[in-house]
C-alpha cells in the first residue's frame, strides 16, 4: 500500500511539472516582437520637381497623379536604388502600378505602396483586403519610406529574385520580365505595364543619378528648406507716451518723428482731441 501511495504521488508531481513547462513554453511562443519603423528623414533632391516640369511641357495628357507621385517618391527610389541594387526606374514604376499613383485604399490607408502581403514571419501591421482570393493579408506600414524599404528587403532577400541582381542596373526592360518570371504578379500583362510607365514618364532617366548626385541633391534640399522657410519678422514692442499740459498731436509727431495721421490711425481717434494722462501709441 505504502509503494502504491509513493507511486501515486511521484505521477502527480510529474504531470503537474509537465503541464506548468507547457504553459511557459505557449507564452514564449504567443510573444511577438515589434516592428520599429525609424522615422522619416528629409529626402535629397534628385532633379524631380524639374523632371516633372519638363514631363508636363513636352506632353499635357500626361497623368496629373502620376506626375504628383514622381514629384513626391523619386528620391526614395534613387535612394534605394544606391542601397539594394534595384533601378530606381522599377521601384518607382512598381510603386504607380500596385498604389494605383499612392491613392489606392492600400497605399492611403495602410502606406503599401508596392502590394506585398503577410507572408509566413511578418510580425508587422496587418490589413485585410480582396485580392487573388477574399480577404487576404497584406502589411501595414506607419510610413511610406516603411514600404519602400521592405520592398527593397523583400525582393532582395528571397532567392527567386535572385537572378535579377546579376543585371545592369539599366536594364529595366530585364528586370520588369524578370519580376514576372520570379512570380511577383499574376498579371501577364506586368511587364508591358511597368515598361510602358517608365518610358511615358522617363523614370530611367533617375537611373543615372550616382552617389555624388545624392549628396549634392541632399545640399540642394537643405538650401531649397532655407529659401521656404518664411522669414520671422521681429517682434516689436509697442511704445507709449503720456500725454502732457500744451501736448498737441502735431507737437507729438514732430516729437517721435510720425505723423498726425498716422498717430490718429494708430490710436483710433476721430478728432484731434487729447487730454491730460492719455496715453497714445507712438510705434
Amino acid at each position: 500500500m505504502r509503494v502504491r501511495f509513493l507511486l501515486v504521488v511521484m505521477v502527480s508531481v510529474l504531470l503537474a511539472s509537465c503541464s506548468s513547462s507547457r504553459k511557459v513554453t505557449t507564452k514564449k511562443q504567443n510573444k511577438k516582437a515589434k516592428i520599429v519603423e525609424p522615422k522619416p528623414e528629409k529626402l535629397p533632391s534628385v532633379k524631380q520637381i524639374q523632371h516633372v516640369r519638363k514631363l508636363e511641357r513636352g506632353n499635357k495628357s500626361l497623368n496629373r497623379h502620376t506626375l504628383h507621385y514622381i514629384r513626391k517618391y523619386a528620391p526614395l527610389a534613387v535612394l534605394e536604388m544606391h542601397e539594394y541594387k534595384i533601378p530606381a526606374s522599377i521601384t518607382l514604376a512598381q510603386g504607380i502600378l500596385e498604389s494605383g499613383n499612392g491613392r489606392s485604399q492600400l497605399a492611403s490607408k495602410s502606406n503599401n505602396h508596392f502590394g506585398i502581403k503577410c507572408h509566413t514571419g511578418w510580425k508587422g501591421g496587418r490589413v485585410y483586403h480582396d485580392d487573388d482570393e477574399k480577404g487576404e493579408c497584406f502589411r501595414k506600414y506607419k510610413y511610406v519610406q516603411s514600404s519602400y524599404k521592405d520592398h527593397s528587403k523583400f525582393l532582395s532577400g528571397r532567392r527567386r529574385y535572385a537572378g535579377l541582381f546579376k543585371l545592369r542596373l539599366k536594364d529595366y526592360k530585364g528586370w520588369a520580365r524578370g519580376l514576372k518570371k520570379a512570380g511577383y504578379a499574376t498579371d501577364r500583362k506586368y511587364p508591358k505595364k511597368l515598361i510602358k510607365i517608365i518610358e511615358d514618364y522617363k523614370l530611367y532617366e533617375f537611373d543615372k543619378f550616382t552617389k555624388k548626385d545624392l549628396k549634392r541633391g541632399k545640399r540642394i534640399a537643405k538650401e531649397e528648406d532655407r529659401r521656404e522657410e518664411p522669414k520671422k519678422k521681429k517682434a516689436t514692442k509697442a511704445q507709449y507716451y503720456e500725454v502732457k499740459k500744451g501736448d498737441t498731436l502735431y507737437s507729438i509727431s514732430k516729437k517721435f518723428g510720425t505723423t498726425v495721421d498716422d498717430l490718429k490711425k494708430w490710436n483710433n481717434l476721430k478728432d484731434n482731441t487729447l487730454s491730460i494722462g492719455q496715453k497714445l501709441v507712438i510705434k
